[in-house]
Formats: structure tokens, C-alpha cells, sequence
């Protein structure tokens, strides 16, 4: 296993890197401020679930032939872009609340737990930053790659699932405003929408 000075370097690194806004900080933006603290925290369950994924596939090899072949890689790359294509879209033509319904709609918590999970396990970047990332924190001197990987990658999640859900507590103090608001809705979904649809466009501008 990796020493401890490795360890500890491998988390200030990560909190480096979980600090800067993503698709999946986004996607939990927008459902805490949409929905509300419970929402965002759900979303951030579910978004980290997506990791856990990413890094089984890392310990596997399944993300270095992902990185190998084109093909494999503009398969999950345009699902992930099909997706966020049709959150976006959703969200634009989504019809303004009258004054009567202000409430935004209450979704089940198993739908926002698995639309964070797709969200992440559909994103090829991350998939691929997996690959290039972990590596660099192990060592065959200190026993089989695979288990040093999956080490990681647990770390990764916790430290995700703490980032992120200071990011849910935050974002979600906007919810009540919202709520107060048809235009501040609207302006919400439409916001949502667009960014759902540049992430869209990020995606497609990566090569493969």
C-alpha cells in the first residue's frame, strides 16, 4: 500500500482538484438550488456512486481501453453529451409555474440519485482523468497496482462526498428564494438548461 506521505499528498491533491467546478459540482448546484438541501445532498450520493464506478473500471484496465480506442471513447463520450443534451433541453422548454403552483416539482429521491449517477458514470473525462491521475500516487514496491487504485479511489469518494456536500449546503440556502419567485424560477430553469447544454458542447469539443 502507499505510504502515508503519499497518501496525504494524494488528498491535498484531490481537494485541489475537487474545488474546481465540473459537470458533476454543477449538476449538484443546480438541484440544490432547485430543490432544496435533501435534493442536492441526494444528487451528491449519487453523483459519488458514478466515482465508484470510475474507479472500479480504473482498477480493472477498463479505463486504459477506454483511452486506447477511439471507438469505445466517442461511444460514452456522445452518451454522456445525448444526456446532458436532453437535460438542457427539458429544462428550456419547461413551462413557467403560475401563481398559484410556485413549488418546483418534487422528484423522487431514487430519480435524483440516479440522475447524479449517470451524470458522472456518462462523463468520458472522468473516466479518463481516473486513469491518468491515480497511477501517479502508486508504486509495484509497494504490492499489486489494483488494490493501491481501489485505496485511492476511496479516498476520492470520501473526500468528494465531503466537498460536495458543503457545495449542496451552500447552493441549496438559495432554494427558498427561488421558490418565492416565478421568474426566479424560470430564470433558474432556463440557467439550468443552458448550462446542461454547454457542458454539452465542452464534451463534444474533446478529443478523443
Amino acid at each position: 500500500m502507499p505510504d502515508i506521505s503519499t497518501l496525504a499528498l494524494f488528498a491535498v491533491a484531490t481537494l485541489a482538484i475537487l474545488v474546481v467546478p465540473g459537470p458533476a459540482v454543477l449538476f449538484i448546484v443546480t438541484r440544490s438550488v432547485a430543490q432544496g438541501r435533501a435534493a442536492g445532498m441526494v444528487s451528491v450520493l449519487g453523483v459519488h456512486a458514478g466515482s465508484l464506478v470510475h474507479v472500479a473500471a480504473a482498477a480493472l484496465g477498463i479505463s486504459a481501453l477506454l483511452a486506447a480506442s477511439a471507438t469505445a471513447f466517442t461511444i460514452v463520450k456522445f452518451a454522456g453529451v445525448a444526456y446532458l443534451l436532453f437535460l438542457g433541453v427539458r429544462k428550456l422548454l419547461s413551462k413557467p409555474a403560475d401563481e398559484e403552483a410556485v413549488e418546483f416539482p418534487v422528484q423522487s429521491r431514487r430519480r435524483m440519485f440516479w440522475e447524479g449517477f449517470v451524470v458522472n458514470v456518462l462523463n468520458p473525462k472522468t473516466a479518463i482523468f481516473f486513469l491518468a491521475f491515480l497511477p501517479n500516487f502508486t508504486s509495484p514496491e509497494s504490492g499489486p497496482i489494483g488494490p493501491q487504485i481501489l485505496l485511492l479511489g476511496a479516498i476520492w469518494v470520501v473526500l468528494g462526498l465531503a466537498s460536495d456536500g458543503v457545495v449542496a449546503l451552500a447552493s441549496s440556502a438559495l432554494a427558498g428564494r427561488m421558490r418565492r419567485s416565478i421568474k426566479a424560477r424560470r430564470r433558474l430553469d432556463v440557467g439550468s438548461g443552458v448550462i446542461y447544454i454547454g457542458l454539452a458542447a465542452m464534451l463534444t469539443g474533446e478529443k478523443a
